[in-house]
């Protein structure tokens, strides 16, 4: 399962209410040093994504995707030094320090 903390959530509901979008796409793409990148947009649902209830939320996720991520946690981070979405992610077997 791929889940979203209570804060990523609460985010997540801001920014959705600005926008025409139904949810939200995690994904990932080939690249980055240690293999994969993250991606996190505003979407709506395509006929072979995955549909995900967290929280309120409606994430997508394409199949290749839904692979790689089972077990990912989505949180946001607002401190001093960073701010965004981060994924937590058991299976990866490395992450990138870029």
């Amino acid at each position: 399962m791929i889940t979203l903390t209570e804060i990523a959530a609460a985010k997540i509901k801001i920014l959705l209410a600005e926008k025409k979008e139904t949810g939200i796409r995690a994904g990932v793409q080939g690249g980055g040093c240690s293999g994969f990148t993250y991606q996190l947009k505003f979407d709506n649902k395509k006929d072979t994504d995955r549909e995900i209830h967290c929280r309120g939320i409606k994430l997508y996720i394409d199949p290749k995707s839904y692979l790689y991520l089972m077990g990912t946690e989505i949180d946001f981070i607002d401190e001093l030094n960073q701010s965004g979405f981060k994924f937590i992610n058991p299976n990866a077997k490395r992450t990138c320090g870029c």
